[in-house]
């Protein structure tokens, strides 16, 4: 699977809440290739709570006294970066990148590169990297935590895969011929609670069908609406008595 090719670098790293976020964000995207170029003291007992279910790409992490041994063996090599300059007009977001970096990790490693907390990384460090990536931010606070934005990149390239499947709706979306069922008791339940009159009973139920047409309508939700307008009239009678017939069974 191609997010197996997809390697996270951490470039001499100082806190260790950054580097256990960075395991969680990694996990939450189907990443778990964690490298560290030198780190510095890192706490790793802030790391470990950090990381919350996501220790064992702790653990599991490799360390590197270089740049170049940690992407030795990659054919793509993007490099974060913050700041503008010279060797930095060609950054492109971690979107304009990503097919990219899943094209290649179909046959071979990817190396996604963040910089020094402090400093991000240096004109010498892009200078080994075959892509840079800029993620879009406000002018005026251009700055990303680690963890941030190593979730930002993960997330593109975990969306670029074409794998994730969305949540589908249950219930289908309600036929006219059900919607309009629900506006006929509509209509009558807000005559029966003097919500409108019957002269302008037309014009408003048109402000009612525009609500209620602004989203899908699922048959789920129309049992709902037309309960509520069935309760609504019931409540309306002096003496509870029962004036709507049950719900159409659906």
């Amino acid at each position: 699977m191609s997010l197996d090719n997809i390697r996270i670098v951490l470039v001499n790293p100082i806190y260790g809440g950054n580097v256990g976020s960075t395991c969680r964000a990694m996990a939450n995207m189907g990443i778990s290739d964690l490298a560290l170029v030198t780190p510095l003291n890192l706490n790793m007992d802030e790391a470990r709570k950090m990381a919350c279910h996501a220790v064992h790409i702790l653990e599991s992490r490799t360390e590197y006294l270089t740049l170049a041994d940690a992407i030795a063996n990659c054919g793509a090599v993007m490099g974060t970066t913050a700041r503008d300059g010279l060797y930095r007009q060609h950054a492109k977001s971690p979107r304009e990148w990503a097919s990219k970096a899943v094209e290649v990790a179909r046959t071979g490693k990817v190396a996604i590169i963040f910089g020094r907390e402090d400093n991000g990384l240096s004109n010498e460090e892009l200078a080994l990297c075959t892509q840079v990536i800029q993620i879009p931010t406000t002018s005026d606070f251009k700055s990303l935590n680690i963890a941030q934005a190593v979730l930002i990149c993960c997330y593109e390239i975990f969306m670029a895969l074409g794998t994730y499947e969305p949540i589908i709706e249950k219930s289908p979306e309600a036929p006219s011929e059900v919607r309009e069922r629900m506006f006929v008791m509509w209509r009558d339940t807000l005559l029966r609670i003097g919500f409108m009159k019957e002269d302008k009973a037309d014009h408003m139920m048109q402000g009612v069908r525009r609500i209620l047409s602004r989203g899908t309508l699922t048959i789920d939700d129309v049992k709902i609406l037309m309960g509520i307008a069935k309760q609504a009239a019931w409540a309306a009678e002096s003496k509870g008595k029962k004036v709507v017939e049950d719900i159409i069974e659906m």
